[in-house]
């Protein structure tokens, strides 16, 4: 209900009406590295659908850093997950939140979709600044949103921001149905 209630207020912002599902959840964390002490941000993780799924991968590991903007889907995040470190910031500003580190693995839940061009572009050059090299990030988007201006143009600028870009099968499962993108930083 928290979900629906946020999305309610702002549906721009929250953009989908249901936490991501199990198998669009294992997709998204499946490049959190499963040996040593990685550094894990997490942006825009929303109730913690993803958080779960990233602190069981991590096995009380590394780090695990989540960065969202809606102080009410942060304190949720901050009261179910108390190993988790809570930042209540804009994904824009990741080069402050980290303070000069670099994250092995970046898994977003932001409505990509929802943004204009110049937040995209902010979003994922922060993004990609704040991955070491051979850093992965994951992101999704809906499938119905697959064809619209905002989503066409969100896949050219992953593809310039990141050297190799894949593009998952579309998981029918979710509700709605979506797919997951993964990028690479080889520099």
């Amino acid at each position: 209900m928290a979900f629906l209630r946020e999305f309610a207020r702002a549906p721009l912002d929250v953009g989908a009406v249901a936490p991501s599902g199990r198998e669009l959840t294992a997709q998204a964390v499946r490049h959190v590295p499963r040996q040593g002490d990685p550094l894990v941000v997490e942006l825009g993780p929303g109730t913690g659908a993803f958080t779960t799924a990233i602190q069981r991968r991590l096995g009380g590991r590394g780090r695990h850093l989540a960065v969202e903007r809606n102080e009410r889907f942060a304190g949720y995040v901050r009261e179910r997950h108390p190993g988790v470190e809570v930042v209540t910031a804009d994904a824009r500003d990741l080069a402050q939140v980290l303070g000069g580190r670099r994250a092995d693995a970046i898994v977003s839940g932001l409505p990509w979709s929802s943004f204009g061009a110049g937040t995209q572009r902010a979003i994922l050059a922060a993004v990609a600044a704040g991955l070491t090299p051979g850093g992965t990030f994951t992101t999704f988007a809906y499938a119905y949103t697959r064809w619209t201006g905002p989503s066409r143009r969100f896949r050219r600028l992953i593809g310039d921001h990141f050297g190799e870009v894949a593009v998952g099968r579309t998981i029918w499962a979710n509700l709605p149905p979506a797919y997951v993108y993964s990028g690479r930083r080889f520099s």
